[in-house]
Parts: C-alpha cells; sequence; structure tokens
C-alpha cells in the first residue's frame, strides 16, 4: 500500500542515500543493544570531556588579560574541541564496524 502523502526534503535524501547504497552493495546492519550502549556511552564520555575544558577554558580566559594570550587560549580550546569530537566519532566507527 504506497504512502501518497508529500515526503519532506530529508526523507526524499534519505531514501536517495539508501538507493545508492543498494546501487553500490552497502548493507545495513542492525546494532545490537551492547553496541547501543556502548555508543551512548562513548557520547557521554565526550560531552564530560567538553564540559571539563570549556569549564577550564572559562577560567583561563578570566586569568588572562593579553589578547595574545587569549588568541592562543582560544586556539587551545578549538584544537581540543576538535581532537575530542574526532576521538568521539572514532569510537563510535569502530563499535559499528564490530558488528560486520
Amino acid at each position: 500500500m504506497p504512502d501518497d502523502s508529500p515526503k519532506s526534503a530529508y526523507d526524499l535524501a534519505m531514501e536517495r542515500l539508501r538507493k545508492k547504497d543498494r546501487e553500490e552493495g552497502v548493507k545495513e546492519h542492525a546494532l545490537t543493544a551492547a553496541q547501543r550502549e556502548a555508543i551512548a556511552e562513548a557520547r557521554r564520555v565526550a560531552e564530560a570531556r567538553l564540559a571539563e575544558r570549556e569549564i577550564l577554558h572559562a577560567s583561563k580566559m578570566r586569568g588572562a588579560l593579553e589578547p595574545e594570550a587569549q588568541a592562543t587560549l582560544e586556539q587551545e580550546y578549538r584544537r581540543d574541541r576538535e581532537r575530542i569530537g574526532s576521538d568521539r566519532d572514532r569510537k563510535i566507527e569502530d563499535i559499528r564496524l564490530k558488528s560486520k
């Protein structure tokens, strides 16, 4: 029974991606409960690390009076956020690849 209701742009994009995956031979694998929990844990750890870095950054910024020092702290903070995010993404990808 086809659904004739209008589809959102998101739904249309997801359909195209699924079709492309099928054409390329990519198979969907459902995650196990343990994998979903491991992914959630990886995200929670990353969020906690980001919150910790944000608190430390704010503390250091209050003590930095020179613009150069503030710029350096901002750069370090940005780099830390990117590293934490990429670590999280790598861990999630590792967990997902274990299902295949």
